[in-house]
């Protein structure tokens, strides 16, 4: 029930404001729409943390099981287990944040903005909730035309180049996808996880399987060559689009492989790590050059997201404890820091100043001392500093990667150093510098964090900081997933 309930409360929310709420564009009526979705997606927060406090860790199986039979062609299951628990979290965190984000900077069509917010909570919990491979598919594919109207009517100068990139580099990939799953239940019969997790496909199905699901994951991730669709959508989306984008979306490919990959195609994901390795390494190392050069803050942000997205997938293959509870570790991560990030560069510079670039600010941190502060925890959680939960995640995951193949996990190491040099190299730039010297009209509309700016981005900080020095709350519920994930990609 309480699984139905994290879907269908979202939904709700939309016919609520379909129904009763009018299309007068009055601020007391737009007032009235964000705030019943807010409250819709807080209901919803506090439904995920009432799984999260009755989730028994000691079992390894799907619980809170709810299965419908009235679907014509395949049964329709829902349940969560040990992995899946931290991207509900994850994703019922960040939708609250990415409403309050645009509170007072989308001022049209407010009333499709929260739908397609709100809608695109179902959809993405629905990825982490369902058993069957095929509604895994359904639904992995279905966030595409929200966030292609999102982008696309909200976006910046040319988001519909933006949405388009979006849409089809995306949906290019997921081609494959698909015909990897219709090949495995043409072979099994089934599309039931349960049922699936139980089978050896031959190696040479194992490696045509496996070469179809990466390429999927490989672009939403996304990796070298394949991210071009990335930097377009983060640049031109609205900053509840980013911060979806950052939070979640990035974080399907990674749920992905622990669903699709891992357990099911043992023997290829092993055969293929040093592959997947060196295609990590050069993401990482091509990403952080890009980021080295960039002026565009947002820009910047998004390509540190494609290297820290490539620290995160060699992670998770390198079949160690370590690695993969650092991949999921800094997934997580990576969605606070990289919303909170986004809120700093597009809910508070840009809509103060007008502008992204970096060359255009210096000495805010003589004006605005409060954000200055929250933005460098920030950066320094971004370096991966200890006491942040990157550090936690990106320790464990080079360590899973050191220890399975030590040359190439000196290469990626690197990542730590490059990070360091692009954050703290932009928060230089824009907190110190001299005196601020955009014009005098921009300088008086800049000023300190308001209540609810400052809400959001203390709320990430303090999930940052504090699961950084204490992450057992994580790391102690992956702990037995992850062990059995392990046994289960072992050579037979």
């Amino acid at each position: 029930m309480l699984l139905s309930l994290l879907l269908v409360i979202p939904l709700i929310g939309i016919f609520i404001i379909s129904t009763c709420m009018s299309y007068d564009t009055s601020a007391l009526n737009n007032k009235r729409i964000k705030t019943t979705g807010l409250i819709t997606s807080i209901v919803n927060l506090l439904c995920s943390f009432l799984i999260f406090i009755l989730f028994d860790f000691s079992v390894n199986q799907f619980q809170f099981v709810q299965e419908y039979h009235e679907v014509s062609s395949y049964d329709f299951y829902l349940g969560v287990d040990g992995l899946s628990i931290y991207f509900v979290l994850l994703t019922t965190i960040i939708v609250p944040i990415a409403l309050l984000s645009n509170w007072n900077s989308i001022k049209e069509n407010i009333k499709s903005y929260v739908i397609i917010i709100l809608l695109l909570e179902s959809l993405l919990l629905a990825v982490f909730l369902v058993l069957d491979i095929l509604l895994f598919y359904v639904f992995f594919e279905s966030i595409l035309p929200p966030l292609f109207i999102l982008i696309g009517l909200f976006g910046s100068s040319n988001k519909v180049r933006a949405s388009f990139y979006l849409f089809l580099y995306t949906l290019f990939g997921s081609l494959f996808l698909l015909l990897s799953i219709l090949t495995m239940s043409s072979i099994m019969g089934t599309t039931d996880f349960d049922a699936l997790y139980k089978t050896n496909f031959n190696y040479f199905t194992q490696l045509f399987l496996f070469y179809g699901i990466f390429i999927a994951f490989a672009i939403k991730t996304p990796t070298i060559f394949l991210n071009t669709w990335l930097l377009k959508a983060h640049v031109e989306s609205p900053l509840g689009g980013s911060i979806l984008l950052a939070g979640i979306v990035l974080k399907l490919s990674l749920y992905g492989i622990f669903r699709l990959i891992l357990p099911l195609l043992p023997k290829a994901s092993l055969d293929y790590t040093y592959i997947v390795y060196l295609i990590g390494v050069i993401t990482i190392i091509y990403a952080s050059f890009s980021t080295l050069r960039t002026v565009d803050i947002k820009e910047l942000i998004a390509y540190s997201s494609v290297s820290h997205a490539a620290v995160y997938l060699i992670g998770v293959f390198s079949n160690t404890i370590q690695g993969i509870e650092g991949g999921i570790v800094l997934g997580l991560a990576h969605g606070f820091v990289s919303s909170a990030l986004f809120i700093c560069v597009g809910g508070v510079l840009y809509d103060r100043s007008g502008t992204r670039l970096i060359p255009f600010y210096k000495g805010i941190a003589q004006i605005m001392p409060i954000f200055s502060i929250l933005f460098f925890i920030l950066c320094l959680a971004n370096c991966g500093v200890p006491l942040t939960l990157n550090f936690v995640g990106e320790f464990m995951s080079l360590y899973g990667v050191f220890e399975k193949l030590p040359l190439l996990g000196v290469m990626a190491s690197s990542s730590v150093v490059f990070s360091a040099a692009y954050t703290i190299f932009m928060f230089n730039r824009i907190a110190f510098g001299g005196a601020f010297f955009l014009t005098l009209k921009n300088q008086y509309s800049l000023v300190d964090l308001n209540v609810r700016e400052f809400f959001m981005l203390f709320s990430l900080v303090i999930l940052t900081v504090v699961l950084g020095i204490y992450p057992a709350p994580i790391l102690d519920g992956l702990h037995y997933s992850v062990s059995t994930l392990i046994y289960s990609t072992l050579p037979c």
